[in-house]
């Protein structure tokens, strides 16, 4: 009876419009109260429990360094060099803004911010180079949605907390998987143009590529700071996203001189709101999660899919559809902490990797993003482009089916996520 009140209540208040961080804490505290002896003056140490940890101190660093990079011309750079390197080829300038997605996915770690940094920069360029509008629209706002999967990652720091997993380990198992959505993407994009009769022109030159390159080195020099400076002993990811943040308002400021100090006010007020909201879900979903252990629903719910025999690639089936629709509804970082407690428990005895297992879920959240009613990334590219929000979740049809495959390589296919995270840390 507390279980279905719970999730009645969680459901019927969001469907309302109450905040998800809102609708859990309200519904897990009036559980606790009409069903359970659990004592409710416990809540505030389980929160301040909850949020107490190390690595959750890397979400507003990275959100930090994001911002300062997306306000600045490290996007324009990015782009330049994208174009030099695969612009020549046939469907050239929006395969360049998906492979700029990519890099600058691994920059700033938010999709949103990919599609805004990138998109107000490439949208009116690729219509304006004689492409269908569904070309400027839907590469960018799929390929954007690669900011929480490939490294750093703001909803594999969440997943790693939540499930109390080695962050290091996750970003690792990102790379691949990541890579690998963003080439077939834009390999789509070159089959799809070749059918529209676009045709390759000369290469840049290799002097021009270096030039382009050298312009774009210090923005680029983020992923290596951080990405090199965790696997290579030097810091935590928690201490390398505070370095991240550090690094990003050094190369803007004195680098690159794109954001003066007075720029400095709105992206730190920006970066808290976004932080407060991240923190506010966690320490409601902290609450929740303790309800559930304690009243064995994990284990009631792994119990009963064992005795029906569904085994792990039913079961695989299962969440997909399940974080899928989840995905659709609600913000990422909110369903990695309502489902983990539930879903992880069965896969770990259904024998599946919990790091697999956090990129099959960070994967579904991709397409969260960019389907309908709250895919966000739809929203950000009709407020940048001013179309319709039907013709934006049409023109990213075609890549979203790409995503949707990539989802299901990745959730049968486990060295995809595995074989980069077990060469480096050696097999567990």
């Amino acid at each position: 009876m507390s279980i279905a009140f719970l999730f009645i209540g969680l459901f019927g208040l969001m469907l309302i419009g109450v905040p998800v961080a809102v609708a859990l804490g309200t519904s897990t505290v009036l559980s606790m109260l009409l069903f359970t002896e659990l004592d409710p003056m416990s809540i505030p140490q389980l929160v301040f429990d909850g949020i107490n940890k190390f690595s959750l101190m890397a979400i507003p660093m990275f959100i930090l360094a994001g911002n300062l990079l997306s306000k600045g011309s490290s996007a324009h750079r990015i782009i330049d060099f994208a174009k030099s390197m695969v612009g020549h080829l046939p469907g050239g300038l929006p395969m360049s803004a998906i492979f700029a997605c990519i890099i600058f996915a691994a920059v700033s770690g938010s999709s949103p911010a990919t599609v805004v940094a990138i998109g107000s920069i490439m949208f009116a360029a690729i219509k304006d180079a004689g492409y269908p509008a569904s070309y400027a629209v839907g590469g960018i706002t799929t390929a954007g949605s690669l900011g929480i999967l490939i490294p750093p990652s703001i909803v594999m720091i969440v997943y790693g907390v939540t499930a109390e997993e080695s962050i290091g380990k996750l970003f690792m198992a990102g790379v691949i998987p990541g890579l690998m959505i963003g080439a077939m993407m834009m390999l789509q994009t070159y089959w799809g143009a070749k059918r529209l009769g676009f045709k390759a022109t000369e290469p840049a030159p290799f002097r021009e590529r270096l030039q382009k390159l050298g312009k774009a080195f210090w923005a680029l020099m983020v992923i290596f700071v951080v990405i090199g400076g965790i696997y290579g002993g030097i810091f935590t990811p928690t201490e390398a996203a505070a370095v991240s943040a550090v690094y990003a308002f050094v190369i803007s400021y004195f680098v690159y001189k794109d954001i003066q100090l007075k720029d400095l006010y709105k992206i730190f007020l920006e970066s808290a709101m976004t932080t407060s909201m991240i923190f506010f879900i966690i320490a409601n979903a902290v609450v929740f999660a303790h309800f559930l252990t304690s009243e064995q629903i994990p284990q009631t719910i792994a119990q009963t899919i064992l005795d029906h025999n569904v085994g792990k690639i039913g079961f695989l089936i299962l969440v997909n559809i399940i974080l899928f629709i989840m995905g659709q509804f609600m913000e990422p970082s909110s369903v990695v902490m309502i489902m983990v407690p539930l879903l992880l428990p069965i896969a770990t005895e259904l024998g599946i990797d919990p790091i697999h297992f956090g990129i099959i879920m960070v994967v579904n959240m991709e397409l969260g993003m960019i389907t309908p009613p709250v895919g966000l990334n739809l929203f950000v590219a009709s407020g940048l482009t001013g179309m319709s929000l039907k013709d934006v979740v049409i023109a990213s049809l075609p890549w979203t089916i790409t995503i949707f495959i990539g989802l299901i390589l990745v959730t049968y296919v486990p060295a995809i996520s595995l074989w980069l995270p077990n060469l480096m840390f050696g097999t567990y």
